[in-house]
């Protein structure tokens, strides 16, 4: 043993071991089933996966939310994604997760994203199609297990924000073989006359992915977007998005919040009465001073004292009005008269009477036509001259 070889701490050791498997392997998926699993307050988790020969520890940093929300436990298989390293205080190496999903989440994933591609191509999801709730509605039928947690928190806040509702539950399989039917049963027993309901409450409680994958079933979303009935789903927790959610008029967080959404609050509405009550109150009040101040200014104007002076006005107004009537008939008489005149003055021109006065005479046959022409007359004939004042006989010759 040479004694100038260099000596190294296990402090160098683990740093080397550690240096040498982050930068030798990139990020992966790693798949098995969970041995052990500890949370801890500050939210972080620490479990072992395993398979039939081996297991490794892991570390899931801030991942406690994610761990109850997908109700993971010991047992499930699971896939995570992440980075291989070194806890170089124990000498251990452990997988450091970033990502995680129960097995099989994968495949099911790319369904649901096919799925939901296709449908929002046919615009079943557009919203243009998606109808508003009743503000007021009597009836409401909820779809779910009816011994689930969900029914009863939807019960229970409904009934607390609207004592007047009447809610019928439809039993349904929520999970597993026959889920979707059971569902699409419900909406067509709630679309008939004999179980109508104003508003559908499609719900249950959070769940892994193949939990609630009959509520992402084609048939369902189909069926929802057909319902007469409004459809509200509130299906899982807040981070569960189903196609249902996407088919139907409106989509709830959790059970409670679809109660909030489609029973309306009792004390909001006595608030907003009594405030509307006011406003009316106020508007009538000032309704009332506004006619009044306008009534006093009425009141008080000079034509209620001095009503005669109002009369006079109307009869000297009646007096010239009058005046510019008979002026106007006089000039139109006028100058009828003077169209008269002219008239008969051109007549009198045109009267043979006046011809004759001027010495002319006019010359008659004995048939009473005038002989205007020699060539109307003969040598011999008898004629009769009309001069002014009577007739003369005269023969041609």
């Amino acid at each position: 043993m040479n004694s100038n070889e260099p000596i190294w701490s296990v402090s160098e050791v683990n740093a080397a071991v550690r240096e040498l498997v982050e930068n030798s392997l990139m990020p992966f998926w790693l798949r098995g089933e969970v041995g052990t699993m500890t949370a801890y307050s500050s939210g972080h988790v620490y479990l072992t996966l395993k398979d039939k020969n081996c297991q490794i520890k892991c570390t899931f940093f801030n991942g406690a939310a994610k761990v109850k929300a997908m109700q993971l436990a010991i047992g499930m298989q699971l896939e995570v994604f992440g980075k291989l390293t070194v806890y170089a205080q124990r000498g251990e190496y452990q997988f450091n997760i970033k990502n995680m999903r129960i097995a099989g989440a994968g495949s099911l994933q790319m369904q649901f994203e096919e799925i939901k591609k296709r449908l929002a191509e046919e615009g079943l999801f557009d919203p243009e199609r998606k109808r508003p709730l009743p503000p007021f509605p009597r009836t409401i039928g909820v779809i779910s297990s009816a011994d689930g947690a969900a029914v009863r928190d939807f019960v229970n806040i409904a009934i607390r924000r609207s004592p007047w509702l009447h809610i019928k539950i439809y039993p349904a399989v929520v999970q597993g073989t026959g889920c979707a039917e059971s569902i699409i049963r419900g909406i067509d027993f709630f679309n008939r006359n004999g179980g109508q309901a104003d508003v559908i409450v499609v719900t249950r409680g959070g769940g892994s992915m193949e939990d609630l994958w009959g509520f992402n079933s084609e048939l369902l979303a189909r069926r929802i977007a057909a319902s007469q009935v409004p459809v509200v789903s509130a299906v899982g927790h807040e981070i569960d998005f189903t196609i249902a959610d996407f088919a139907a008029d409106l989509r709830a967080a959790t059970p409670s919040a679809a109660a909030e959404l489609a029973a309306p609050d009792m004390q909001q509405l006595e608030e907003r009465l009594a405030h509307t009550l006011l406003r009316l109150q106020r508007s009538w009040q000032l309704a009332a001073l506004q006619a009044e101040r306008r009534l006093n200014n009425a009141a008080g104007h000079w034509a209620f004292h001095e009503p005669e002076h109002i009369l006079r006005n109307h009869i000297q107004r009646l007096d010239e009005m009058s005046a510019r009537m008979l002026r106007a008939w006089q000039n139109a008489s006028n100058w009828q008269e003077r169209k008269l005149q002219l008239a008969v003055a051109k007549l009198d021109a045109y009267d043979p009477a006046h011809i004759l006065k001027r010495g002319f005479a006019i010359l008659f046959k004995g048939d009473s036509t005038v002989a205007d022409s020699v060539e109307k007359v003969a040598p011999g004939e008898q004629l009769r001259a009309r001069v002014r004042d009577g007739e003369i006989k005269v023969t041609v010759s």
